[in-house]
């Protein structure tokens, strides 16, 4: 644990999509508040189909959203914290990469897993 999901519009450049879960997970990782690199599990979801608004025929707007998940316990501050540096990191990354030609938002959401979560590695 935690688990990184990535969504993004496909009108929102990502050169290097693997190179931006690695940021991610080093971020995360450099935080001190996960046992091991391997716990910090990331992927990225391309997104097909999608709107932003009501009426965006042109595709001006666009998204990038992280959902954090991690296990329950950790204080509303680590959560915050947790969830300001991936939003760092996220736009330090992809910023310079758009053409201008679409508004980007980025979005961050930390979620905390019931207790009913399991896991086995076999």
């Amino acid at each position: 644990m935690p688990h990184v999901i990535v969504q993004a519009t496909p009108n929102v450049t990502i050169k290097k999509p693997e190179s931006l879960l690695k940021k991610l997970n080093s971020t995360l990782w450099e935080t001190g508040h996960f046992g091991s690199p391997q716990a910090i599990k990331t992927r990225f979801v391309d997104l097909e189909t999608f709107l932003v608004g009501v009426e965006d025929d042109e595709q001006a707007e666009g998204f990038v959203y992280i959902q954090l998940r991690l296990m329950p316990g950790r204080s509303q501050e680590i959560r915050d914290d947790l969830a300001k540096k991936l939003h760092a990191c996220l736009k330090q990354d992809l910023v310079e990469q758009q053409s201008g030609r679409v508004s980007v938002q980025y979005c961050v959401e930390v979620v905390e897993l019931t207790a009913a979560y399991r896991k086995e590695k076999l």
